[in-house]
């Protein structure tokens, strides 16, 4: 017997998936886009993509993860604007100074992106020098709070969602279940959460600052010492069974159920350094109805262009 989805349609509204690997993952999208569009049946229809984000890997701006190494940056705006999917830029280093805001790469990465207006395209970013500056200077392109600020008290996740600088906010994973605080939210704030759905990072661990930190140094190419990881099997990297044990795991059921009745409609899945074998597992979960995952899978491992390991 094939097995079938057990979700029952949502009382309310859509679920935005924002998607990692916008440059990672260019060959993974090429092949699986048109595969979403050509056979919607396949996937659940309470949802949609609503972004996807990455970065170069030279760009002294990122942060949150190394970017890719080798991108088109033109072919993944060509390829996000036909499916009608807005980009967003990860430029979330913290550690930026005055004399980084003249950087020829990245203001050439946002001019870009700004006349590539349809659909608008975003810069997910935590630097208030770097905020102003892209305010000033790209005010074509909406702007995201990262979640490598850790924002893990409610009032400062209130705070931040009261500035307007912001389209979207992404609290830290562990905000994820503070229930009666979240439905507390107005609908203006609610429309503004946007929840981090498959982190792997050990719950109790009050490094994470220090981890991003460690990275955004490396980014600018700046001595450093390196962050060790403490966390309970952190030798095992990600895995994502291991996330989906995590307290703030958001599955498909929670969001479903639980989510998209309260009001919040945007989930972000992270995952750009993971590889696009591990991606593609991603997809599947998230958007894909149990009975079509086969052939989902069958369609991406037997395209001849994609190298998934």
């Amino acid at each position: 017997m094939t097995e079938t989805s057990d979700l029952m349609p949502p009382k309310k509204g859509t679920a935005y998936y924002h998607l990692p690997g916008l440059f990672e993952f260019y060959d993974l999208y090429c092949v699986f886009l048109p595969l979403y569009r050509k056979h919607r049946e396949y996937f659940y229809d309470w949802c949609e993509i609503g972004s996807l984000y990455g970065a170069p890997a030279d760009c002294i701006w990122g942060g949150g993860r190394i970017g890719a190494q080798d991108c088109n940056p033109q072919a993944s705006l060509a390829l996000t604007r036909k499916y009608g999917i807005s980009a967003r830029l990860t430029f979330s280093n913290f550690l930026l100074r005055e004399e980084h805001l003249s950087d020829a790469k990245c203001n050439a990465l946002c001019r870009l992106f700004e006349e590539s207006s349809q659909p608008q395209n975003g810069v997910i970013v935590h630097s208030e020098l770097l905020l102003s500056y892209l305010q000033r200077t790209y005010p074509g392109l909406y702007l995201v709070s990262s979640t490598t600020k850790v924002l893990t008290d409610f009032r400062d996740f209130e705070r931040e969602l009261s500035r307007g600088a912001f389209r979207y906010v992404v609290p830290d994973f562990r905000l994820n279940k503070a229930f009666a605080q979240l439905d507390a939210l107005s609908e203006q704030q609610k429309a503004k959460v946007e929840f981090l759905c498959n982190e792997c990072c050990w719950f109790g661990c009050r490094d994470r600052k220090q981890c991003y930190e460690a990275v955004s140094r490396k980014v600018l190419g700046e001595d450093g010492p390196e962050h060790p990881c403490t966390a309970p099997n952190a030798a095992e990297g990600y895995r994502f069974s291991k996330a989906m044990e995590n307290p703030g795991f958001i599955g498909i059921h929670d969001i479903v159920n639980t989510y998209l009745p309260m009001g919040f409609a945007h989930f972000k899945i992270e995952g750009r350094g993971l590889g696009s074998a591990l991606m593609l597992e991603f997809l599947l979960y998230y958007l894909t109805k149990p009975e079509y995952q086969l052939r989902v899978r069958e369609a991406i491992y037997l395209d001849n262009m994609l190298d998934l390991f």
